[in-house]
């Protein structure tokens, strides 16, 4: 059996019980209706007008000369490809490697081909089936263009050319201007600007692609007139 005291304590210990749930409720309440207020408060929408200013937009203007994080392009040469307002730049904003080349080669190959083809002739894939062909690279015009100009319209776009600053980086941009100068050189390169021991062997393979079939010790004569088994005579 329970004692006297017992008896008398249980009904206290539901009143003190019941006393800190209420109290609980009423300092969550103020809580819980903050946030709803929070989440159905008046906002307006992207682009959406406003009565409250005076010039009806609800969104107010950057102020002047702001800049986002992350892009302040202080470096005309690099950013832009020109030295002032109206001069594209004639050098590299940085050392053209090897790696630099080989990265631009990788780069021209994905975006650059399909007009361009490989060697920039301008008769890439798409152009075979019907899209407008791009200009030769290996014209004079494009071939005396200051690299700030190529870089230019690598970035900005240029009549059915679409600007590509938004899918290229700029170091692999201008890795790409790069290499479409090595391209240029390629094919236009004079035999005299070659090193003496490069000069020998493209005169080698020039005279092994003129003589395909001939065997070591033969001569151009034999080549030229045919021999015995090229005729099924006997040599005289």
């Amino acid at each position: 059996m329970r004692g006297p005291r017992e008896a008398v304590r249980r009904p206290e210990l539901r009143r003190s019980a019941g006393m800190v749930l209420g109290l609980a409720v009423l300092l969550l309440a103020p809580a819980c209706g903050r946030r709803m207020d929070m989440y159905d408060q008046p906002r307006y929408k992207t682009m959406r007008a406003s009565s409250f200013f005076d010039d009806g937009k609800s969104a107010r203007e950057i102020v002047p000369g702001t800049i986002a994080r992350g892009f302040l392009e202080e470096d005309r040469h690099l950013y832009h490809g020109m030295v002032d307002d109206t001069t594209f730049a004639a050098t590299f904003p940085m050392p053209v490697t090897r790696d630099v080349l080989l990265r631009g080669q990788q780069r021209f190959d994905i975006y650059c081909t399909p007009c361009h083809d490989y060697v920039g002739s301008g008769r890439g894939m798409v152009v075979r089936r019907g899209f407008k062909q791009p200009p030769s690279y290996h014209q004079d015009r494009l071939r005396n263009a200051p690299v700030g100009y190529l870089f230019d319209v690598m970035t900005n776009g240029f009549g059915a050319m679409s600007g590509y600053a938004s899918q290229i980086p700029v170091l692999d941009r201008w890795a790409i201007v790069a290499y479409i100068r090595a391209l240029q050189y390629s094919q236009n390169a004079k035999l005299a600007e070659l090193p003496p021991a490069e000069q020998q062997a493209f005169e080698a393979a020039i005279r092994q692609s003129v003589q395909p079939g001939a065997d070591e010790g033969s001569t151009s004569e034999d080549q030229g007139h045919g021999g015995a088994a090229s005729t099924g005579e006997e040599p005289k």
